[in-house]
């Protein structure tokens, strides 16, 4: 037993967080004191900013992480442990006084709270103050646009193909020499904070258009013969122009990805790197062949096994960015795009380290390098996190503006103490490169509705289970179709028999219809809806962000589920409309979608809310899984393209790549007709759901014999 006064060896568990020495307890309460004083007086001189919010978690965390502290202490005596267990109830009530005054603040109190590491580290530091020790420095939790961690892997991978790269041609090295940048001059505004009131800027002076002023349209033809729209046409002819930073901003629907590509094209920005979330990616990929047809694009899977070294246009997500990193920083870019560039706006995490440390190095090595974030979130809400965005474009560094932006404000010939400083520095920022458009702006841009595909990779076990359930099916009907073949009496068929493909997809078709388990067409897009159900829904909680409420249609209730599980997860408020509902309860939830602003997504059934509903209060739809029929996909969509819908409606169709769900997706849009549907009031027979799971089952088998062929 040790003696009183020297440590217990009982380990972490049983007393975290141990007061280094010559340190009292007490003082976390003078410091927690301190700080509800200090959110109840920002509370007072208006609504809560960013910082006031991080503040707010960080006391409520402190709280509840010392009262644990304290419980858990062996060496206080109950009477101690009594009184200071006291003491932080009244510093808590203090804090839910407080949150009294703001709906939002009172959130974060709850249990299921998202944590920030904003939050996090703020409380590390509090601790520090009062005397304590964290226990250790763990990287902050994700955050809530974060998809799941992935498992541990080995660290600083580098694919074959990079390494056959640099030894094909040792002149595709980087020329470190190219830029150098200038010294910074002295100016009047030397000694000056100015990046609070930069940010400040944009909520006093916000007024104004929140877009730089973009040359004449000029050119909207593209490669390949496809015609740009002619707010995509502004941004391609500014990059020509020779304008090289840009936060793009456009709500989502409006074509950032092209704009982006061929901004890249104008400014010649190759090698150009692409950083995006996972559920993009692949459809990054699909784009650089649409709008970039001369460039070859390739996307890191993995550890990159089948990266192709010599492509043009690198794609990698964040969620691998930290074991490839070490070669990315020496490829030799010239151009980086940062899609959804809010994931970076905690400047802490490992993601936007590793983001921000690609973008100094590219420009160190290229005197005017393209620079593009993309995001469609709001520019005033919480426009603290836009610090990260505009240190990524190289405006900011992390005390103060730079280069071009630090001259735009220097020649303005205001300081933040004079009252026009606010609307030049906004303007000064904009004409950065800010470009933000909203689909009710350019309406006339785009068509009244329209279906975007947003295939997925289907990664790790899920996804090689799925496809390996495909190709059984197609193998088991090959032998249908060989037995088939032999028994008949007629003589030797030259290639595909497609009249007896057509029975035996019929034969399995019946037979799908009558089983109760095994691995069938119905089997197959159930299971690959479950498997893209948190892709889908992580989307959508992206666009209810960027754009304002949204609408996902899903087919079975375990995707529901799935969904309305990472809504919670991610704080995203939603209503459910589904069939085992009430008339009573479904009508309250549809209310709560249309009526209540706080409600982003309405998580809605194929089946129970593709007819009768008016959603038009939401322009984006988000069908997770996909209906057996055309028809069945217009009604769905028709619950916000109808009357009274103000703006263009934008279907997101998410597709599991290499699957039986995209040959569904191009069945569907052979057999619809929905330009007639939706403009002309047409009652053309868009096909029954056999017809669809008979035609993909044809298209299967008929893939697999010419394979085998």
């Amino acid at each position: 037993m040790a003696r009183r006064g020297q440590p217990q060896s009982r380990g972490r568990r049983g007393n975290p967080g141990r007061p280094q020495r010559g340190r009292r307890r007490e003082d976390v309460v003078s410091v927690l004191t301190r700080a509800v004083d200090e959110i109840g007086a920002a509370l007072k001189k208006g609504r809560p900013t960013s910082a006031t919010r991080t503040k707010f978690q960080a006391v409520a965390l402190l709280l509840r992480d010392e009262r644990a502290r304290i419980r858990a202490n062996d060496d206080l005596s109950d009477a101690r442990k009594g009184d200071r267990l006291k003491k932080l109830d009244e510093i808590a009530t203090s804090l839910a006084k407080t949150a009294v005054r703001d709906q939002a603040l009172l959130a974060l109190l709850g249990e299921d709270a998202v944590v920030s590491d904003e939050a996090r580290s703020l409380e590390r530091d509090m601790m520090r103050r009062a005397g304590i020790t964290p226990e250790r420095e763990e990287a902050p939790p994700a955050e809530e646009e974060d998809e799941p961690a992935p498992a541990p892997v080995k660290q600083g991978v580098v694919p074959q193909s990079v390494v056959s790269r640099q030894m094909a041609n040792p002149f595709l090295a980087p020329d470190f020499s190219a830029a150098r940048p200038a010294a910074a001059r002295p100016t009047r505004l030397d000694g000056w904070e100015l990046l609070d009131p930069l940010l400040r800027s944009f909520e006093r002076a916000g007024e104004g258009s929140a877009t730089m002023e973009l040359p004449g349209s000029g050119s909207r033809k593209a490669a390949g013969g496809k015609e740009l729209m002619p707010h995509q046409a502004g941004v391609v002819a500014a990059a020509a122009e020779g304008h090289r930073t840009f936060l793009l901003a456009d709500e989502p629907g409006l074509g950032k990805t092209a704009q982006a590509l061929l901004a890249a094209e104008a400014a010649k920005a190759y090698p150009l790197l692409v950083v995006t979330p996972n559920v993009v990616k692949t459809n990054w990929v699909r784009e650089a062949g649409l709008w970039s047809t001369r460039r070859k694009a390739t996307a890191i899977q993995g550890d990159g096994h089948n990266v192709d070294g010599f492509a043009d246009i690198v794609v990698v997500n964040y969620e691998v960015l930290d074991r490839h990193v070490g070669w990315l920083r020496d490829f030799g870019f010239r151009g980086m795009v940062v899609d959804e560039a809010h994931f970076i706006k905690n400047k802490t995490s490992q993601r936007s380290q590793h983001v921000l440390a690609l973008s100094e190095r590219i420009r160190s090595f290229t005197a005017n390098p393209l620079l593009m974030a993309l995001t469609g979130t709001p520019l005033i809400n919480d426009i603290e996190d836009f610090l990260a965005i505009w240190e990524f474009l190289g405006w900011i560094d992390v005390k103060k503006p730079v280069g071009a932006l630090m001259d735009a404000l220097t020649e303005t010939g205001l300081t933040p103490a004079d009252r026009g400083f606010y609307p030049a520095a906004r303007k000064a920022v904009v004409d950065r490169g800010i470009v933000r458009r909203r689909k009710v702006d350019v309406a006339a841009d785009i068509p009244a509705r329209r279906i975007a595909d947003l295939p997925v990779e289907l990664d790790g076990p899920t996804g090689r289970s799925i496809r390996a359930a495909e190709r059984d099916l197609a193998q088991r009907m090959v032998s249908r179709y060989t037995d088939a073949l032999a028994a008949r009496d007629a003589g030797p068929v030259e290639g595909i028999d497609h009249d007896l493909v057509a029975r035996v997809a019929t034969w399995e078709q019946k037979d799908a219809a009558g089983a109760s388990n095994g691995d069938n067409v119905f089997s197959m897009m159930r299971r690959i809806g479950q498997a893209k159900a948190t892709l889908a829904a992580d989307y959508a909680a992206q666009l209810a962000r960027s754009s304002g409420k949204v609408v996902f249609f899903a087919k079975h209730v375990d995707v529901m589920d799935a969904a309305e599980e990472l809504f919670t997860k991610q704080g995203v408020r939603f209503s459910s409309i589904r069939g085992d509902q009430t008339p009573n309860v479904r009508q309250r939830n549809i209310d709560a979608f249309v009526d209540d602003p706080d409600v982003a997504v309405a998580v809605c059934s194929l089946t129970a809310a593709g007819v009768g509903i008016n959603l038009q209060v939401a322009s984006d739809i988000v069908l997770a899984e996909l209906p057996w029929t055309a028809a069945e996909q217009t009604q769905a969509i028709d619950r916000c393209h109808r009357i009274g819908q103000t703006q263009p409606v934008t279907a997101w169709r998410i597709l599991a790549a290499q699957t039986i769900d995209a040959r569904i997706a191009d069945l569907l849009g052979e057999k619809a007709n929905l330009a007639a549907v939706a403009l002309d009031g047409s009652d053309e027979e868009l096909g029954s759901s056999t017809d669809a799971q008979h035609a993909a089952l044809v298209a299967l088998l008929t893939e697999a014999l010419a394979s085998a062929s």
